[in-house]
């Protein structure tokens, strides 16, 4: 009987702390009201459907894309950003990018960059908005075309003077000394 005995208190000292809290806990719920027991009981024991929402995943007919806490955006702020619409770029690959914003943040980016190395040419402003390869290189022969004309040319720009102090460009002149004119 005395085994048993020191058996008993040994337990009772190992619940001695759940013990007291259950008294605490008991006398604290005597002391609130009902609405106060109520709204203490919703904070205790969550709904057991929210954790199931979580490994579910969501429903999702438009394919709209997910926000920062893993739902679908409102349907309003898909349409205000402009993610209907889909941009493709040539340069790129095909590669499809959705939304305005980030069809012109693209153009900045490492692979229209790739893109624009791989047919030789200088990925610059003048190239912002340019998708086609074809319309690219027309561009790019536009513009070397262009750094060709003003490109300096000794004969025409170079600038003498002659005795008289007329000034006339090197072809002028070259023509005028072997005339004997000048």
């Amino acid at each position: 009987m005395a085994f048993l005995e020191a058996q008993v208190y040994r337990l009772a000292e190992l619940l001695s702390e759940q013990r007291t809290a259950t008294r605490e806990n008991v006398q604290r719920k005597q002391a609130q009201t009902g609405e106060e027991r109520e709204e203490d009981d919703d904070e205790n024991y969550p709904d057991s459907n929210s954790s199931d929402d979580d490994d579910e995943i969501p429903y999702n007919p438009k394919n709209l894309p997910l926000g920062w806490d893993g739902k679908p955006i409102p349907y309003w702020l898909y349409k205000l950003h402009g993610l209907n619409q889909s941009f493709a770029c040539e340069i790129c690959g095909n590669f499809t990018y959705r939304g305005p914003k980030a069809f012109m943040r693209h153009f900045a980016e490492s692979r229209h960059a790739h893109g624009m190395r791989c047919l030789g040419i200088p990925n610059t402003a003048h190239f912002a908005n340019v998708v086609n390869i074809e319309d690219a290189m027309q561009l790019w022969n536009k513009i070397k075309n262009g750094k060709e004309s003003e490109r300096w040319k000794a004969d025409m720009e170079e600038e003498y003077e002659d005795s008289q102090g007329n000034i006339l460009n090197r072809k002028t002149f070259d023509l005028l000394s072997k005339q004997g004119v000048l």
